[in-house]
């Protein structure tokens, strides 16, 4: 099992950045956190780089069951949902989601396995919602 749920898609980065947040609001997640990789590494460092956003996203009906399992479970919280811009193929943009299934396999937790399952349906129902253009 890989880390990551993706989709890729052949529009703007500014239209995938809107169609998952959209997405991921229509299945009850919320954007906690927000980081520009790109401005962040120009600023920090000086360095150029794609479009690549990191949006902390969170259900928190789902987190909240899985904190009453594991307290320390929110080292792995939020779900990261990472925007990019594929550096080799112009028009093409990536969008990547934290496969909450490790989440299981990093605690050993299975307590955790009908959370991580649920929460990884919706994220795939996102995904393919960005991909439709919903």
């Amino acid at each position: 099992m890989g880390v990551s749920l993706s989709t890729t898609l052949h529009t703007s980065f500014e239209d995938a950045v809107l169609r998952t947040r959209k997405a991921l609001a229509d299945k009850g997640f919320g954007v906690l956190t927000e980081i520009d990789v790109k401005a962040t590494l120009k600023a920090k460092l000086g360095e150029d780089m794609e479009d690549y956003l990191i949006l902390g996203a969170c259900n928190p009906k789902f987190a909240h069951q899985a904190i009453n399992v594991d307290r320390q479970i929110g080292v792995l919280l939020p779900c990261n949902v990472v925007v990019r811009s594929d550096p080799d193929a112009p028009d093409t943009v990536i969008v990547d989601a934290m496969d909450p299934r490790v989440m299981v396999d990093v605690t050993n937790e299975r307590g955790l396995d009908d959370i991580a399952g649920a929460v990884t349906g919706l994220l795939q129902e996102a995904l393919q919602d960005v991909a439709e253009g919903g």
